[in-house]
Formats: C-alpha cells, structure tokens, sequence
C-alpha cells in the first residue's frame, strides 16, 4: 500500500518515498521525540513525533525528495515539534487529565453544600449554646474556643489563672452538654 493511501496528508511523498523508507524516517523520529520530550508531555510524544513527520515529509517533496536527515536535523525537528505543542498548550490553558497515579480530581476551594449547610448548622448551635452560659464561663470559653490558651484568657480578662481553668473548664462541659442535648456530640 502507498504511503499516500495511508495517510492522505502525506500527498506527492508517496512518489519521493518509499513506505520502508517512511516507516525508517518515522521510527527515527519518534526516537528522537522520546529523547527531547518533557515527562509530563510524554502521552502527547506520538502526536507530537507525528507532527514532526509531517514536516519532514512536507520539507522532501518540496525539495524534490533529494535529502537524507541527520540525526542532529532530526533532534532538532522533533524540539521544534515539542515547543509547538508545549505553545498550544499554553494558549488553550490545557492541563493533562490523568497523571501516572491515575485521574487526577480537582477540588473546589468551598467545601459542597452539604458540609457547608452542616457547618452554618452546628456554628448557630454553637452560638446559642454559648448564649445560655453565665457571662463570666462564656467570656473564657470563647476565648479558648477562638484558639487562646487559659493564661492569656486570664490575662486578657483580668482574672487569676485559677479562676480562669475553673470557668473555662466548667464552660466546656456545659457547651458539650447543650450541644449533646441538641443531638451534636463530639
């Protein structure tokens, strides 16, 4: 069968070349793009080797069909295929779908509704929790809750250290115990 049969991009090539002559071009090219192509483009290398091909297949008939390649002309060829696809890449913003782990699954930087609905829930539960403790257990309470530590609580309120476990420590109880009785335990 004629290379043209084969690929009708390849055109008048089929009269400079002969299909073992293609398929040694083409093996040689794509041994070049595996040696220029960057890992993470490494399942782009058969288009990108493709590209490559057609290029050269394009330079020969051409010229007339009268050119060997090096393998240096070859190497180069195949980063210039490489950078193309890199540049198209850029241009569309792709990313790669997969990685060698597997699919790769984007998350969101908000959490879904439901974890968000949850939280809005046990947050108001929280607060009015907070509201039924005497006035001097919620003040230490909420600040441990807003992540102090009991002496800078006691610093802050002006209170013994003390008196400032002792409050904070009965607060806690009493919020598990509210939050316990509106069916959220910890």
């Amino acid at each position: 069968m004629a290379a043209s049969a084969r690929n009708p991009n390849l055109g008048s090539v089929a009269k400079v070349l002969s299909d073992d002559e293609v398929a040694e071009l083409r093996r040689r090219v794509v041994d070049a793009v595996s040696r220029v192509c960057p890992a993470w483009l490494a399942g782009q290398a058969e288009d990108i080797a493709h590209n490559a091909l057609l290029q050269l297949l394009e330079s020969l008939s051409r010229r007339g069909g009268n050119r060997t390649f090096s393998s240096i002309y070859l190497r180069k060829a195949a980063h210039g295929a490489t950078v193309d696809e890199i540049r198209r890449r850029v241009r569309r913003r792709e990313s790669a779908l997969e990685t060698s782990a597997g699919v790769e699954q984007t998350r969101s930087a908000q959490p879904d509704p439901e974890r968000a609905g949850a939280g809005r829930e046990i947050g108001k539960a929280i607060v009015d929790c907070l509201e039924e403790l005497i006035v001097p257990r919620r003040l230490a309470v909420t600040l441990v809750l807003r992540g102090g530590t009991v002496p800078e609580a006691a610093r802050r309120l002006g209170w013994s250290l003390k008196r400032t476990e002792h409050l904070a420590y009965r607060g806690l109880a009493d919020l598990r115990q509210c939050l316990s009785g509106k069916g959220w335990t910890p």
